[in-house]
């Protein structure tokens, strides 16, 4: 990946390419209609480092992504702005289960936004 791509999709899949406004591509509901819930992280300096940097993060977050696969819905790395943002299944302390796991891979990552549904909160 080149520091010129603007976003990264993670979504079953990886696709490199810009695409449509994040509002019209991240889900609201869970496939059974449930409300799902969203997070952002902001990655400081990412697209500035140099490529092998970047991938070697992009890596790490696949991997957190990847062993959360059950309850991710989409996840969206955006290079020109730094902007990770996952949308999730609302299961009990996910978001911040999941941030603290992408931080831990990924030092400088900081949560942003945490938008929890009630179901969550239980």
């Amino acid at each position: 990946m080149s520091n010129n791509d603007t976003s990264m999709q993670i979504s079953g899949q990886v696709g490199l390419k810009p695409s449509a406004p994040l509002w019209r591509r991240v889900p609201t509901r869970t496939p059974e209609g449930q409300l799902a819930s969203d997070f952002m992280m902001i990655i400081p300096g990412l697209r500035r480092r140099p490529e092998a940097q970047i991938e070697r993060r992009l890596g790490a977050i696949r991997s957190v992504l990847e062993r959360y696969r059950e309850v991710v819905l989409f996840a969206d790395m955006n290079l020109k702005l730094n902007v990770l943002w996952i949308s999730v299944r609302p299961v009990h302390g996910i978001t911040l289960e999941m941030a603290a796991a992408i931080k831990t891979k990924v030092p400088e990552a900081l949560l942003v936004s945490s938008k929890c549904r009630p179901e969550e909160m239980r």
